[in-house]
């Protein structure tokens, strides 16, 4: 079993943060507000209390979503299965249903092509590439790699 961990962009990764911190501020400030609120004196209590419930559950929901972004995105190849995670969604694929994979040295992108003609782009560090593209023939030695080179954009390198 190997792991490969997602990469994402400084980015992508600025901006989870942030909206990790906003979502503990907005329980910090929905803690306050319940703290400084008289439920009790309201001539109906209910609606209130509803609203501080969904004020708490949404930013709650939002913070596991994405600290399971940060904790649960890899790539995971184990006997003849590969593993998609990103955060909570996780996909499974056989590896005998893959048909090839796609280096672009053009573009830096790893793509995995599959029978049913759909794909998959895989996002790990570039320096893994190799790594993961021998795990994955590993597990299936039917699988074409190609390279498309910066340089001959006519040409494609094939290896198997």
């Amino acid at each position: 079993m190997k792991t490969f961990k997602y990469r994402f962009t400084r980015l992508t990764t600025a901006f989870i943060y942030i909206g990790i911190a906003l979502c503990v501020i907005g329980l910090g400030v929905n803690t306050y507000s319940v703290i400084v609120s008289d439920i009790a004196a309201e001539p109906y209590p209910v609606y209130p209390i509803i609203r501080f419930v969904l004020l708490y559950l949404i930013p709650a929901i939002l913070l596991v979503i994405l600290i399971s972004l940060l904790i649960s995105s890899y790539y995971r190849i184990e006997g003849n299965i590969l593993t998609t995670s990103f955060g909570i969604i996780k996909s499974k694929y056989k590896t005998e249903d893959i048909n090839s994979v796609i280096l672009d040295r053009t573009t830096n992108k790893l793509s995995v092509f599959f029978k049913n003609n759909g794909f998959i782009v895989i996002v790990v560090k570039e320096e893994w590439y190799d790594e993961f593209i021998n795990e994955l023939c590993k597990a299936n030695t039917a699988i074409e790699y190609t390279v498309k080179s910066k340089e001959n954009n006519d040409k494609d390198d094939k290896k198997k």
